[in-house]
């Protein structure tokens, strides 16, 4: 069976009874199989989400997005699933990009892919900004390879790194965790899309803090550069060439940063 056989979207959510409802109703659109866990919510998003045709998870109290992910992932796993689809319940994401991400799953097959923010990128607040740039540098580091984004939510797990449930990390960190884990234990390709950053200045304010959560990914990732030795080699592979992008659509051709396409007209996949 391959990897898209059956996915799974999978939607870890705290107090999103703003967005939740809309949400889940585009993501059915594309893929039946949604399951979401409200990590402890008090503002009515489980009972919005209960009323949907998805399956219910709920935290009596919050424990994280770690947490809530591998209560996901475990669930999508019991219910058969090939591979799994993550997205934030906050609608940062948007659910037409489902197709796109699981056709770049297809076209590499076993690879883990991210929905890179890459288009709009003036939208996003400036703090975030420089702490993913920050992430983006040191789990690159880790992974051994350079990774476009390692902060975005919305990415495709193959089945083999859902597996990968019991990593030891949790809150945010667990994210970087699952990159790392997929690249040096698995082996396995980090490919990336362009989506765009999609921020509403009415939206709730972020659980991510800047400066704590970007410390402790740091510190995560410090300790896995050591225990994966060949420091230096390790550093020369993830910044010394770009990130694996995958762009069918041109997307990225009118911006000033983006890669033009090649002449002969197919789909830019840079290495």
């Amino acid at each position: 069976m391959s990897d898209t056989a059956r996915p799974f979207v999978v939607v870890p959510c705290l107090n999103e009874a703003r967005a939740i409802g809309a949400l889940l109703r585009r993501v059915l659109a594309h893929c039946w199989d949604v399951i979401v866990v409200d990590d402890g919510s008090t503002d009515g998003t489980a009972d919005i989400v209960a009323r949907l045709p998805v399956t219910l998870v709920r935290h009596p109290e919050p424990r994280g997005k770690g947490e809530a992910l591998r209560d996901g992932f475990r669930a999508a796993l019991n219910l058969g699933a090939s591979g799994v689809l993550t997205m934030d319940g906050d609608g940062q994401h948007d659910p037409d990009d489902i197709p796109r991400i699981l056709a770049a799953a297809r076209r590499f097959p076993g690879a883990m892919v991210i929905g890179a923010r890459m288009l709009a990128r003036e939208t996003q607040p400036a703090a975030r900004r420089r702490a993913n740039a920050v992430a983006d540098w040191g789990i690159s580091w880790g992974c051994g390879c350079p990774v476009a984004d390692t902060q975005s939510g919305q990415r495709w797990y193959p089945r083999a790194v859902v597996e990968l449930i019991d990593t030891r990390a949790e809150g945010f960190v667990f994210e970087a965790a699952l990159l790392i884990g997929a690249s040096r234990d698995l082996g396995l390709p980090i490919v990336s899309i362009p989506i765009a950053c999609r921020y509403d200045d009415g939206a709730r304010h972020s659980h991510f803090h800047s400066v704590r959560d970007t410390l402790r990914i740091t510190w995560y990732t410090v300790r896995q550069v050591a225990h994966y030795g060949h420091v230096v080699q390790s550093y020369r592979r993830s910044h010394d060439r770009k990130a694996t992008l995958y762009d069918p659509d041109h997307l990225l051709q009118a911006t000033p940063s983006g890669p033009a396409p090649p002449a002969n007209g197919s789909p830019p996949v840079h290495d």
